[in-house]
């Protein structure tokens, strides 16, 4: 199985729970997602997802000096985000459970 293709549709989920954790400018939540596993996940797509999460109203931005470079673009979740962070969670893990337990039905036979 290709885990791009997954990876592709919890994109969106996977941006949300980094951001809930804490606030953070883009690459700052590509190298988190990285940390976390995601290791294919790409800059590209990532920020695309920040710049369409934020153009729904789901997260607010901030611009931080910094001392290493050109100022940095930080993202938060808004109520907006919460509620869809929430949302697509619930999905997610409805979801996962369900394709774990077709899996372990499937390796019992």
């Amino acid at each position: 199985m290709d885990s791009s293709q997954l990876l592709k549709g919890v994109l969106d989920l996977a941006v949300l729970a980094v951001l809930h954790q804490r606030d953070g400018y883009g690459y700052d939540v590509v190298r988190r997602l990285r940390e976390a596993g995601l290791d294919d996940v790409g800059d590209a797509s990532v920020y695309g997802t920040l710049r369409r999460l934020f153009k729904a109203g789901a997260l607010n931005s901030y611009v931080v000096a910094s001392d290493e470079g050109p100022h940095r673009k930080y993202y938060g979740l808004n109520d907006i985000g919460r509620v869809m962070y929430a949302q697509q969670a619930r999905t997610w893990t409805t979801f996962s459970t369900t394709m774990a337990n077709l899996i372990k039905e499937g390796t019992a036979r």
